[in-house]
């Protein structure tokens, strides 16, 4: 048999040729309508998600116990981000959008942005977030300035 030759024969007839695949989601769903979100912002999870945070990491910590050779010390478990310091994307379309200076905050686990009523704005006080310090170069070597010889 000729390697070059197709083994199955291929439909000529547009009726009996396979359709072609669905496009893929190009990303994460709006969180009100389910369409492909174009825009981002951050919330603190709520009390449901960081519980389901802390089951997931009590199940890797258990599996690594099951998994652990018992003539090494048992292994550590690794302490919970606190759900203070965690935050969730939340996802949304154009339409459901709040305002980019609302995006750049941090919002409250019970923020119900992106609510049809509120927007482009939110329902919540946001955090603001810390300001990056200033990043100050070490002293370097005179020959590693662009002024040193």
């Amino acid at each position: 048999m000729d390697t070059l030759t197709p083994t199955e024969p291929t439909p000529t007839d547009p009726d009996t040729a396979p359709a072609p695949p669905a496009p893929a989601p190009a990303g994460p769903p709006c969180g009100l309508c389910g369409d492909s979100a174009l825009v981002h912002w951050m919330r603190r999870p709520t009390d449901e998600e960081y519980a389901h945070y802390k089951a997931l990491e009590q199940d890797r910590y258990n599996q690594t116990l099951l998994l652990a050779d018992p003539q090494l010390p048992k292994p550590v478990q690794t302490p919970l981000i606190p759900a203070a310091e965690m935050t969730v994307a939340v996802y949304a379309c154009g339409p459901h959008a709040i305002t980019l200076e609302d995006a750049a905050l941090i919002h409250s686990s019970a923020c119900t942005a992106p609510n049809e009523t509120d927007l482009p704005g939110h329902d919540c006080v946001a955090e603001r977030l810390p300001a990056e310090p200033p990043e100050e170069p070490g002293p370097l070597p005179a020959h590693w300035t662009s002024g040193g010889q």
